[in-house]
């Protein structure tokens, strides 16, 4: 999606353009992001910010709309007095506003931001001016349109643009697009101030959350159980409307459908054979960034065609991700195969009666499918569970990162009455944990060929080329006496009770990894590379967890702050953290602004191993990673997505060199040591720069005997 390839004019006025068809809409389609800044919040103003969003919905875009509470005068005393608290005047004055009678258009114009809000597509805040007193409002009127591309384009709306007493205004609209010189400044300095407000940085006004309250009764009162797909205009006589058709991407009810733009690759084509080959079961095992989603929907499409070629319905599509930002994901992806999934997670108001709808509308033949997109810990509970059983007879079951799903918690839940089934996973084996594994395969079915590895997707152009540089570190006096100790333990457990299920041997390597991952030289390594690249953007850095199935430590906590301190304090290199703490608006918050440049880097433990997408990464710092593989390899994968003008990604590894125990702990450090190399060595083999890579490692390889790596 492009917002370039339109023809976009400097100015729209209502006596000469139909605003909503020549500018909302077209723009709308191509947009992936939408701010809106609207002045005072009614029910009018709102129907005026829903003007095309029709077309957005379609798109599978986000928005984020900034908005003032209008308080009168009583309002204004009663706070200032403190006979009512200042957030309970606003919802109530809110609530006020949305309790107008609306002419229909205007209700079917609000029922589109109802949607979006309730999918969790929409995110509202309000501005309210620091001076009460003086009764003003926040009045400015702007909109961001943005693609994937990051091309932007900004305009202004003229003052009269909500006036209650009208449906559809007379509008004027300055334009300023980003790819266009004359006026491109302008339009990063418009999308500018609409991001420092949203981040409540804006003099003279607070920036505060959307009230709750006000969001349900939006919902409530004008929200579809369906996603709109006709835009509502005013037309007269007075009390009536038309309803026009936008152009959008043909769909058929909500059923599967390959769009024409998509062109699959070999690989994916093969893939989708041999699944169908395997009777509707299988595991696809393909890197990050190899198009594991659009390869599942494709197969959707197909088993849809193939069943409706041989009188048979398949009816409904069920898929499951292990996180939130992954719903959302899926969300717009699927959209542009024509589905209208349900996104059942979060709060079970929000889905669940919508979900009974839809699944009473299939059964009585009103409706010919339902798409309902999960979370796994809300596919472990009663409130999805008991739907479950209502899908019809013919459904497909799609498990996204479906090495989650091997957890005998979750294996359980998995609806056995489903026999079509697709697994995604670039590493579904589970680490150290056979029994899982088998859970997987034995529910999805085995690896398909092809296997689609990373260096594959590096050659096949999926994924960019990277150089990777391993930091050697050493220990501190008093890190290396605590590694002896822990190094002697662990050759007494090993001596004791082998490798295999000892607890007290897991133990104590997982206390040597957290002395690893935490290794003091680690900062001093990092300030010394960062000193020399203050001039780069868009890095991640990467700190410990301990290990990527255990909680969080205290130490990697502490690591985490501590590089966040010394970038952002000591250096002058603006980074934000990025944990699993972060609430999904902060987090799309964060990766706008990473996105944009606006923050050099993020810091993370561990919510970007798996699923997010910022293919603006154009550099990482691996601080500590633990011993999975799934680990690196999703890592790597996240790093290396492509991006509009990303030709390559680097890569900087922290590798703690062992301290020299004598001949008595070789045989021991040697047995461990193969494990943490063999990553050293895989991420070396595939780099631009293999053999300077390789150099740095060798005189680790020759001293434990580990050439043959």
């Amino acid at each position: 999606m492009s917002l370039k390839a339109l023809q976009i004019r400097d100015e729209y006025r209502s006596d000469r353009d139909r605003l909503i068809q020549d500018f909302y809409i077209p723009c709308l389609e191509q947009a992936t992001t939408y701010d809106r800044a609207v002045g005072f919040f009614s029910s009018s103003s709102m129907a005026a910010v829903a003007q095309g969003l029709t077309a957005f919905i379609r798109s599978g875009g986000r928005m984020r709309l900034i908005t003032s509470p209008q308080l009168s005068a009583s309002d204004v005393q009663a706070i200032e007095q403190g006979l009512s608290q200042r957030e309970a005047v606003i919802e109530a004055a809110l609530l006020r506003e949305l309790a107008v009678e609306l002419p229909q258009v205007l209700q079917d114009r609000l029922g589109a931001l109802a949607w979006l809000l309730s999918r969790g597509l929409l995110e509202i805040k309000l501005a309210i001016p620091k001076t009460l007193g003086q009764q003003g409002i926040y009045h400015e009127k702007l909109g961001i349109f943005e693609d994937g591309e990051g091309q932007v384009v900004a305009f202004t709306g003229s003052a009269n643009e909500s006036a209650s007493a009208l449906v559809d205004n007379f509008e004027c609209l300055d334009v300023y697009c980003s790819w266009d010189q004359r006026v491109s400044q302008r339009a990063l300095q418009k999308a500018q101030h609409f991001q420092t407000l949203w981040h409540d940085q804006t003099p003279q006004v607070e920036v505060i959350t959307f009230p709750e309250a006000v969001a349900r009764s939006l919902i409530q009162r004008y929200g579809p159980a369906t996603p709109p797909h006709r835009e509502p205009t005013a037309a007269s006589p007075p009390g009536h409307y038309e309803v026009t058709q936008p152009n959008f991407p043909s769909v058929s009810n909500g059923v599967p459908v390959l769009p024409g733009e998509i062109s699959l690759r070999p690989y994916q084509q093969q893939a989708i054979a041999n699944w169908f080959k395997n009777k509707g079961r299988g595991t696809l095992k393909m890197a990050t960034g190899s198009g594991k989603t659009i390869t599942a929907l494709a197969i959707a499409a197909e088993l849809y065609q193939k069943c409706q070629a041989q009188n048979k319905s398949l009816q409904a599509l069920l898929i499951v991700c292990p996180y939130r930002h992954l719903v959302t994901q899926w969300a717009a992806e699927s959209r542009k195969f024509g589905l209208q999934p349900i996104l059942a997670f979060d709060r079970v108001q929000t889905w669940q009666r919508d979900l009974q709808s839809q699944l009473l509308a299939l059964m009585g033949g009103r409706q010919p499918f339902v798409t309902v997109i999960t979370t796994n810990a809300t596919l472990r509970q009663d409130s999805l569970q008991s739907q479950l059983s209502f899908l019809p007879q013919l459904v497909m079951i799609i498990g996204d990162e479906a090495h989650n799903l091997g957890a005998e918690n979750l294996a359980n839940c998995l609806p056995e009455r489903i026999k079509l089934r697709l697994a995604l996973s670039a590493t579904p084996e589970r680490h150290f944990d056979q029994a899982g594994s088998d859970r997987i395969f034995d529910y999805f079915g085995p690896v398909l060929e092809p296997e689609f590895t990373l260096k594959d997707a590096i050659q096949a152009g999926a994924l960019v080329q990277y150089t990777y540089t391993p930091i050697l570190i050493d220990l501190t006096p008093e890190e290396v006496e605590r590694y002896a100790e822990l190094t002697a333990a662990i050759g007494r457990a090993l001596g004791i009770g082998g490798r295999q299920d000892n607890t007290a041997l897991e133990r104590l390597l997982f206390e040597r990894a957290r002395l690893i991952c935490t290794a003091e030289n680690k900062l001093t390594q990092l300030r010394a590379l960062m000193a020399n690249r203050l001039h780069t953007d868009h890095t991640l850095f990467y700190c410990g967890d301990g290990s990527v199935e255990d909680d969080t430590t205290a130490e990697s906590r502490r690591q985490l702050e501590a590089v966040t301190e010394l970038l952002n304090y000591r250096l002058g290199y603006k980074v934000e953290p990025y944990i699993a703490e972060t609430s999904l608006g902060e987090r799309d918050d964060l990766r706008y602004a990473f996105e944009k440049g606006h923050l050099k880097g993020l810091v993370a433990i561990r919510c970007l191993d798996e699923g997010v997408d910022i293919p603006a990464i154009r550099t990482a710092v691996i601080l500590a990673s633990s011993s999975n593989p799934r680990q690196f390899i999703q890592r790597r994968g996240r790093i290396l997505r492509r991006s509009p003008g990303k030709h390559q990604a680097e890569l900087f590894d922290m590798v703690v060199v062992p301290p020299d125990l004598g001949e008595d702990y070789w045989q021991i450090e040697r047995r461990v040591l193969r494990g943490e190399l063999t990553r050293f060595v895989e991420f070396a083999d595939l780099a631009l720069n293999a053999g300077a890579a390789r150099k740095i490692l060798y005189p680790l390889q020759e001293r434990y005997d580990l050439l043959d790596l």
